[in-house]
């Protein structure tokens, strides 16, 4: 049955005072703290029926409602009608209830008005708190839905107060803070400066103000280039990525789909006025404009103007960009304390490793010696024939065991005879490391249930074993980047070392 508050037929008569100035500061509360009228009420109930409870008794069901029309308060105590009674302070019994109201039923509410409280100084300090945090809980709450789809824009704010080298900025209907860390070096603020931040972030549990502003994120400068360059404001020009050293340097990658429109150009303006509104926004930050290609090596190469680069060889699988330069060069590639090459990777996302071209010979000729002594030991084969697959691209047994025989067809003086052997060589070596290894394992007291694991090999069991990884649990523990740190990145990806670990993990959540 449905529970309805029913007051008893004859109520207590209390002469309860009309109390108009409960409205009237509402009102102004309200007003002042762009909330609504009804939430300072609320605030205003709760503070009085704390304080009723304080008087009257903490174990009571007490309730205080303000009537929105007088400004009356009212309290009274709330009991449910239940059919055996067992807390008399919060229930009452159906016979009880019936000599208040014979239409009372199991299931109603009760409610007996109770006097007015008089407000001692500890009461009103406790009330008074108690509306102050739910104001402000309710100004935090209106902030968040006025600001939660405005994160990435550039507002104009005005210096309140600074603390601790923090800046508290006046953001219209509530606050924002400046973080002593997203201020540009060199850069100081008066009370009642008026700044141009970029809204960062929200965050809601955040003691003091919640939205957090920034003048050294990245897309603060993107902003600012938006608003100076109108082919970017309406989509003509993309902002493909943007990468900061803030007080020093930054790269913008543009891009446009319009052969007839110079992106660069554009973005630095006649004369380059544009480009210069957004230097002198940003303290006279230095702004290179880097024309953005779908083509990684091309990107990179733009990235790393004004150095002229001699080769660029990419790795997709590590995401990695090696790039030679001349001796001459190799400074201005690089940049004071390596900004250049620094602020290159972070605009293009790839790890670039800039090298003279003697140092990538070098590099090369161990590399390839590296890979000759492999084969010449795994293999059992001449240097001759070691050479020929390290100048074919081949750099692991593994691929010489599985790669299609037709492959070694490219190779000068290989036959299928040959192509044969060396596979079956290369599947022997592995067998026989696979089981060197699993023997290793087991004596080193590897579980068997991580033994049986999918997606972990020989080679990677015998690199837990030795990082002293032996159960399901002690992998269950790890995060995907440390088993990475075990097993090399080259062995897996982070994506098969979550599931391996999430595997590891399925008996935590198996019914017992």
């Amino acid at each position: 049955m449905a529970s309805r508050k029913i007051k008893p037929a004859e109520q207590l008569s209390v002469a309860n005072q009309p109390r108009h100035e409960l409205l009237q500061v509402a009102e102004v509360v309200a007003r002042e703290k762009g909330i609504e009228r009804e939430e300072v009420l609320a605030a205003m109930e709760q503070a009085i029926q704390k304080a009723a409870k304080a008087k009257y008794g903490f174990e009571h069901d007490i309730r205080a409602v303000v009537d929105r029309n007088s400004g009356e308060v009212e309290i009274f105590r709330v009991r449910q009608v239940v059919a055996e009674v067992v807390d008399p302070l919060q229930e009452s019994s159906l016979e009880e209830a019936k000599t208040h109201n014979p239409e009372v039923e199991i299931g109603d509410e009760i409610s007996e008005i109770l006097p007015p409280i008089e407000f001692g100084r500890v009461a009103a300090q406790s009330a008074r708190q108690v509306i102050v945090q739910k104001v402000r809980d309710a100004e935090r709450a209106r902030q968040y839905i006025e600001f939660k789809d405005r994160v990435g824009e550039i507002i104009s704010a005005l210096a309140k107060r600074i603390e601790f080298g923090n800046v508290i900025l006046d953001i219209g209907r509530g606050e924002g803070i400046l973080r002593r860390e997203d201020i540009i070096p060199r850069e100081t603020f008066r009370v009642g400066d008026r700044v141009r931040v970029l809204i960062a972030e929200l965050k809601p549990d955040a003691r003091g103000p919640m939205v957090i502003l920034s003048r050294t994120h990245p897309q603060f400068m993107a902003k600012l280039f938006e608003q100076e360059v109108p082919e970017i404001y309406d989509g003509v020009i993309e902002i493909k990525s943007v990468s900061r050293d803030s007080g020093s340097r930054a790269k913008i990658a543009v891009y446009t789909a319009d052969p007839g429109i110079d992106p660069v150009g554009a973005c630095v303006g006649m004369r380059g006025t544009r480009v210069q509104a957004v230097v002198n926004e940003l303290q006279g930050e230095k702004v290179d404009i880097i024309p953005w290609s779908s083509n990684p090596a091309t990107f990179v190469v733009n990235a790393l103007a004004p150095a002229e680069i001699m080769k660029v060889v990419i790795d997709e699988e590590s995401k990695r960009v090696d790039v030679v330069v001349s001796e001459d060069q190799l400074s201005l590639a690089i940049g004071r304390r390596g900004q250049n090459v620094r602020l290159a990777s972070q605009l293009t996302g790839w790890n670039i490793d800039i090298m003279t071209e003697a140092e990538e010979i070098s590099r090369r000729t161990e590399e390839n010696s590296s890979r000759c002594q492999l084969f010449i030991d795994a293999l059992d084969v001449d240097e001759m024939i070691a050479q020929l697959l390290a100048a074919e691209g081949f750099s692991k047994i593994e691929e010489v065991a599985t790669v299609d025989i037709a492959e070694f067809s490219n190779i000068e003086g290989f036959d299928d005879e040959i192509a044969e052997e060396l596979q079956n060589r290369a599947r022997q070596f592995l067998e026989n490391r696979n089981a060197d290894c699993i023997k290793k394992c087991k004596k080193m007291g590897l579980e068997k249930k991580l033994l049986e694991l999918e997606g972990l090999d020989p080679v990677t069991l015998m690199q837990l074993a030795e990082a002293n990884i032996k159960t399901l649990d002690d992998l269950g523990e790890l995060s995907g980047d440390e088993l990475l740190d075990i097993t090399g990145k080259d062995i897996l990806s982070i994506e098969d070392a979550n599931k391996v670990i999430m595997a590891a993990r399925a008996h935590w959540f198996e019914a017992v």
